[in-house]
């Protein structure tokens, strides 16, 4: 089992628009074969930080998620709301 830690910085005054997209996003990946839970945060200190963090089976399962057309469609509408690209790590215990 592996978890992955997504870091994104949102562009000013996007959080709302961000908050609906984000959950869509993660509504397809509890779709997605090897999903286990994800959880999302927000940065007390940073009101434009978000982190993402989920539980899959497999590195390639994430892998399949994250080259998946539904992931890409999705991608293409947070992408506007960053103000940087997104930061992925793949953390094991």
């Amino acid at each position: 089992m592996i978890t992955v830690l997504i870091e994104r910085t949102l562009a000013p005054d996007m959080e709302s628009t961000y908050e609906a997209s984000a959950k869509r996003t993660l509504h397809l990946a509890y779709q997605a074969e090897g999903f286990v839970n994800g959880e999302t945060y927000s940065d007390l200190h940073n009101a434009n930080k978000r982190y993402v963090f989920s539980r899959w089976r497999s590195a390639r399962d994430w892998y399949n998620w994250y080259n998946s057309e539904a992931r890409r469609s999705m991608m293409n509408e947070l992408m506007p709301m960053l103000n940087e690209p997104e930061k992925i790590s793949l953390l094991e215990n």
